[in-house]
């Protein structure tokens, strides 16, 4: 997001930096008197005075009810983030650490369970993913058991493993070399595609073609039909929240009105996930510090997120909840590296 960091000189955006390093790490206003001894500057007191009227002015920071002290807005916790955080690699026992909780022997669910909990347990923060819809996940087999004379039982094998059995109704009593065929002849047109290009190709564009087809073919998209038509998406199953009372920690957050309003927005997750959808194309971290999310229930929170990848595609988005007064250096690491020790858990399970 571009800023407007024009109108500050080095002096000034040197002080900026040192203020809001200052207050994530003690969270207390900070005082002109505090900014000189941190600053490293050989400045007086009413210099630093007028260079934070000066940011005050341009609404890099702000004076919390009557107090002395300043602290950093939104814009100024932006520019700081865009301009200033010095981002370092994860130590070595940290980074070993991730990769243990994303071990590559786990099923594919309890991967993605895992970078949630690892997410919210490094952080401290509340760590949240959305779960790939089986729409976007490609279809690498597909099967037809006969049940009774009018049931099926349709087995679905998807790229990341997950195996899905459902029933359905059909209209008379299929053989099992129908029901062969018709599976054969599925496999050919649809592996590789996901759910909702599949139900495409079968609802329209095989369409135009259907007069032409044999009674086999013709059976066989009649069951592809019923096999994929998945409904619509549970939307409160896609996404998971670990570590949500983390954020009761922070005085921040500490307004009870507010904190319940944000635990609301979890247990409900429609903000959460459209959220996370909305970065779902996007390419690395993306950082959204409060009203930039464009969800008034994250107002006063900064989101820091990354998508993981199933092949060579984006299948979903990770990331943390917490409060603007977040530590950016080590959060946007943490991020970073779990999304990417997410992918490569997830390569093995194919």
């Amino acid at each position: 997001m571009p800023n407007q960091a024009t109108d500050l000189n080095d002096r000034a955006k040197h002080l900026l930096k040192v203020l809001v390093e200052g207050y994530i790490e003690d969270g207390q206003p900070v005082a002109s008197t505090t900014l000189a001894r941190r600053s490293g500057l050989q400045l007086s007191p009413a210099t630093i005075r007028n260079v934070m009227s000066s940011l005050e002015k341009s609404g890099y920071i702000h004076a919390p009810h009557t107090s002395a002290g300043r602290v950093p807005t939104s814009r100024g916790y932006r520019l700081f983030v865009d301009t200033m955080v010095n981002i370092n690699p994860l130590d070595a026992p940290l980074l070993q650490a991730v990769e243990d909780k994303l071990s590559r022997q786990q099923s594919v669910n309890s991967l993605i369970q895992s970078a949630s909990s690892v997410l919210s347990g490094i952080t401290q923060f509340a760590g949240i993913i959305s779960i790939p819809r089986a729409q976007m996940i490609a279809i690498r087999h597909l099967e037809f058991l006969q049940l009774s004379a009018t049931q099926v039982l349709v087995v679905l094998v998807m790229a990341n493993n997950d195996v899905q059995n459902r029933i359905i109704q059909v209209d008379r009593n299929l053989s099992s070399s129908e029901l062969q065929q018709s599976s054969n002849y599925l496999n050919e047109v649809l592996v590789g595609k996901g759910l909702s290009q599949a139900r495409h190709v079968l609802l329209n564009d095989m369409k135009q073609v259907r007069k032409d087809m044999n009674q086999m073919m013709l059976s066989a998209i009649e069951l592809g039909e019923k096999a994929l038509d998945l409904g619509d998406d549970n939307r409160a199953e896609n996404c998971l929240i670990a570590g949500k009372t983390n954020l009761m920690d922070y005085d921040d957050l500490g307004d009870i009105q507010k904190l319940r309003q944000l635990f609301s927005a979890f247990n409900q997750k429609r903000d959460v996930l459209s959220l996370l959808d909305k970065c779902l194309q996007a390419d690395g971290v993306q950082i959204f510090i409060g009203k930039e999310s464009g969800y008034t229930i994250f107002d006063d929170c900064s989101v820091v997120t990354a998508p993981y990848r199933l092949d060579d595609d984006q299948i979903g988005v990770l990331g943390v909840v917490g409060p603007k007064r977040m530590p950016y250096d080590r959060v946007i690491p943490v991020v970073d590296v779990t999304a990417k020790l997410l992918t490569a858990a997830l390569k093995t399970q194919e």
